[in-house]
């Protein structure tokens, strides 16, 4: 591209460079009040529209002059209508406050079922000897009352009678160590 001007310390400014330049030092400040005033005070998001604005009229830069009388009034109106489709985008999609903070999510990393475990073997240890068998075989190997009290030896109501009093037992141990039946 030909040179535009020659800065003291000898840099080549491109004509892309120097409409930007000239932009910003003629309307920028302005611009930048104008878009923080639209915005209720927030600076950051009027940087935002000013660096928006000065994209859009750098892609007009053949039509528009850094100096124009015309582009004035232009910038302003690009800059409202910026701030006017970034309320409405805002309006349009559910706002990003409202996300659950998932710091406080329950995460399943097996702690809970761990102390459970730990709590319910502990309380059968409480159990007696007769008692804790019979929960084994019907609960942990899966049996029958019949199948039970075969391998036991023992008639069906034996099993049925320490079934109830091991659990009513359980019960009681699981109480007293916090942990409640749902």
């Amino acid at each position: 591209m030909p040179e535009l001007a020659t800065r003291s310390d000898a840099r080549c400014i491109e004509p892309d460079e120097e409409f930007l330049r000239a932009l910003y030092e003629r309307h920028g400040s302005v611009l930048l009040r104008f878009a923080t005033r639209l915005l209720g005070g927030d600076w950051h998001r009027a940087e935002d529209v000013l660096q928006e604005a000065a994209i859009r009229a750098w892609q007009h830069a053949a039509q528009l002059g850094p100096t124009a009388d015309a582009l004035r009034p232009w910038l302003f109106h690009v800059v409202r209508n910026l701030v006017i489709d970034g309320y409405r985008g805002r309006q349009a999609r559910p706002p990003e406050d409202q996300v659950p903070d998932v710091t406080h999510l329950p995460v399943a990393d097996g702690v809970d079922h761990a102390l459970t475990k730990r709590v319910v073997v502990d309380a059968m240890r409480d159990l007696a000897p007769l008692q804790r068998e019979v929960l084994l075989h019907v609960y942990y190997l899966g049996r029958s009352v019949n199948q039970t009290a075969r391998a036991l030896g023992v008639p069906p109501g034996t099993v049925k009678s320490r079934t109830h009093y091991a659990m009513r037992a359980l019960r009681s141990g699981l109480n007293s160590r916090g942990l409640t039946a749902a």
